[in-house]
């Protein structure tokens, strides 16, 4: 297998250049390939500063996938784009995959489920609520979105069969609070979104599981830096408007140490706000 090989040319690399798993390392024809696919959770919108590729995607070099790829040694092809969903990961990013990648992380998902337009209903002040948003976007977690999933997975699976792959959960956003007077999320809104977070995490588990794809759940690890905690691993409302409830590079360096845990690798550290 391909990852043997790297691993056989990691070994080497580490003897002659006498350097730790974990360090910067020196390039390699042999590194192991990397794709990075998803929405916006895996391009790095949230953490303020994004490349200049000439696309719209928000991509980060502070992004999950540019840490993990830069601590670990890896070649990285960046495909995960802000806004994406199921049809535009099939139609638009999987081109990069082949037989010869040996690693894939993905986040999708929650574009499909409609989040973000529902969490922005629930922004609005009273008398407007979500209740109907929420549910309806529940309804399509349980009814719709393991389809979707499936179509994505079983892609990804014909087109790199050699390739460990990682699909990487949401978080819960909110912790009850209130801090933020222009964006108005009652508390039980927030309650009732961060079931729908548990609800695409089960959902997405069980379809990642079902194609023995390894799933990174965040939901224990920001328990305590949600919005409104006094260390926030993820913004709330933001200026740019899109920046708003995504990781920043804190709740990026969390998410490299959750997937280099399920993969064995060294953590980053500290993990600092950004």
């Amino acid at each position: 297998m391909r990852v043997s090989r790297w691993r056989s040319a990691l070994m080497v690399g580490l003897a002659t250049a006498g350097v730790l798993l974990g360090g910067a390392g020196s390039a390699s024809a042999e590194a192991a390939n990397y794709v990075a696919l998803g929405d916006s959770y895996s391009s790095g919108t949230g953490t303020r500063e994004y490349i200049d590729d000439g696309s719209d995607c928000y991509r980060s070099n502070h992004a999950y996938p540019k840490l993990y790829a830069n601590k670990i040694g890896l070649a990285l092809n960046f495909q995960a784009c802000s806004g994406a969903v199921t049809a535009d990961v099939i139609n638009n990013q999987l081109g990069a995959l082949s037989s010869s990648t040996d690693y894939v992380t993905i986040s999708i998902g929650g574009n499909d489920a409609g989040f973000a337009p529902v969490i922005t209903q629930c922004a609005k002040p009273w008398p407007w609520t979500c209740t109907t948003e929420i549910a309806n976007a529940q309804k399509f977690v349980r009814e719709t979105l393991p389809g979707r999933l499936d179509s994505v997975y079983s892609k990804i699976k014909d087109k790199a069969p050699n390739a460990k792959v990682i699909v990487v959960g949401y978080p819960k956003l909110f912790n009850g609070e209130e801090c933020n007077f222009l964006a108005r999320i009652s508390p039980q809104e927030q309650s009732d979104l961060n079931a729908t977070a548990d609800l695409i995490a089960t959902t997405t588990k069980g379809r990642a599981g079902a194609h023995g794809f390894t799933f990174v759940d965040p939901r224990s690890a920001f328990t305590g830096h949600a919005v409104c905690d006094d260390v926030e691993w993820l913004n709330g409302l933001s200026d740019p408007i899109i920046e708003s409830y995504h990781p920043n590079r804190a709740g990026h360096v969390a998410y490299t140490n959750l997937i280099a845990s399920a993969t064995k690798a060294k953590r980053l550290t500290p993990a600092t706000n950004g």
